[in-house]
């Protein structure tokens, strides 16, 4: 079995959160879909599971961080293009989110991103590994 990455990330609207990816264009597993938690496919080895805040908290000890003032994870997602780097920014901006800063073009690779609903900060990136320096 591949090794798979699975995020759990607090969400205060679980309905809310699932419309928003829906509009960046990201599906769902409903196996792992039911009213506390929405599983977020970003592709066959990576998950993001969307869990509504009271059943976040029944899987830690620690106080879920308000990421409107802090922050405990970036989140990075690559994409094929700069073209689709700044379309799926805009998606998100559209859909209610927004961009915490410019996009930064540092030649191999340009970057920019996003908060979602919950302000959890999603960067978007693509890169030309044949470009990078040294």
């Amino acid at each position: 079995m591949p090794r798979n990455l699975y995020v759990s990330l607090p969400v205060k609207d679980l309905e809310r959160s699932v419309e928003f990816f829906a509009a960046l264009g990201f599906s769902f597993n409903p196996k792992f879909t039911d009213e506390n938690a929405a599983s977020l496919i970003i592709n066959d080895n990576t998950g993001v599971m969307l869990l509504v805040e009271s059943f976040f908290t029944t899987l830690t000890t620690k106080p879920i961080i308000d990421a409107r003032i802090g922050t405990e994870v970036l989140l990075a997602i690559s994409v094929d293009s700069r073209e689709a780097v700044d379309a799926l920014v805009a998606k998100a901006i559209t859909a209610g989110g927004s961009a915490p800063g410019e996009a930064k073009d540092y030649g191999f690779m340009y970057d920019h991103g996003f908060e979602d609903l919950d302000h959890h900060q999603w960067g978007v990136f693509w890169m030309d590994e044949s470009q990078m320096p040294g």
